[in-house]
């Protein structure tokens, strides 16, 4: 029986769209665990769940409009990102305008699917994941975020630091928050949406936030905690996708429970303090840009 599955999952490895959604949660795991980061530590929890529905509102309008639904997704996300970002100053300012906004993209793609007279089914069912629908575009989203993500923490890495250890602080410091934070946005918005086929936006989590979670655990300053979640995320999504192969399971709950087991394993860990991020953020500030 052990072989016949190894043989069977050996033969799927062999498809080309198993290869391209293999490669595409490959590249999911080097950029949205950081995303994950950027949640975490801006407290920004509602924005995730106000982009699901976004991205519903932009999958409708493709259908509508006869463009490109994902492509919609991704645009709608991104203008959403950048025009909640002044509302950004507290997480409680920002979960007001969440809360607004989610109940207003939700009517809206309603809306839209019930004028246009095309079946809402079609238009629900990506934001449970299609991973083996993932095309050229989705590698090229994930590709850029997989680039982007890290090289802007790599280019203002402590700009980031800061901000995410004190807003007031890194203002005070003369980083650019308003700037910092509207891009910080835009990347969170847009990575919602380019997970969209692989596990579906109510799944996103497993993508973004569990190896953070776990990372924050394990990590001692944003570089550690940074580096631990790229790596659980890498280990996570590879070993969640076989399985799902190997058991012919939905990738995406697979996906999520693998995470999920990591995170709670990652807490039997003895708690370490992020001093070093904090004594690197306030000791060592930028200069003015």
């Amino acid at each position: 029986m052990t072989t016949l599955a190894t043989a069977d999952v050996g033969a799927l490895l062999q498809l080309v769209p198993v290869q391209r959604a293999g490669a595409a949660l490959l590249l999911a795991a080097i950029g949205l665990p950081v995303i994950g980061v950027v949640i975490v530590g801006l407290d920004i929890m509602p924005v995730r769940f106000a982009m699901m529905h976004v991205a519903l509102l932009g999958i409708a309008a493709g259908l509508l409009t006869g463009l490109d639904p994902m492509l919609c997704a991704l645009v709608a996300c991104a203008l959403s990102g950048a025009g909640v970002a002044p509302l950004a100053r507290t997480p409680a300012g920002l979960s007001g305008a969440m809360g607004l906004l989610m109940s207003l993209a939700i009517a809206a793609a309603l809306l839209l699917l019930a004028v246009s007279g095309f079946n809402a089914s079609g238009a629900f069912a990506l934001l449970w994941g299609s991973i083996l629908s993932v095309g050229t575009a989705d590698l090229v989203v994930l590709g850029v975020l997989a680039a982007a993500v890290p090289g802007l923490f790599l280019w203002r890495r402590r700009d980031v630091a800061l901000l995410l250890y004190d807003r007031e602080l890194a203002q005070c410091c003369g980083v650019p928050v308003q700037l910092l934070t509207t891009a910080l946005l835009v990347l969170v918005a847009v990575s919602v949406a380019g997970a969209l086929k692989l596990t579906g936006a109510l799944l996103v989590d497993a993508l973004t936030l569990l190896p953070a979670l776990a990372a924050r655990r394990l990590g001692s300053s944003l570089k550690s905690i940074t580096l631990w979640a790229v790596g659980i995320g890498v280990a996570v999504n590879l070993a969640g996708f076989l399985l799902a192969l190997r058991l012919d399971w939905p990738p995406g709950p697979v996906l999520v429970l693998t995470a999920g087991a990591v995170v709670l394993a990652v807490h039997l860990v003895p708690e370490r303090r992020n001093t070093t991020w904090r004594a690197s953020a306030s000791a060592s500030p930028p200069s003015p840009h």
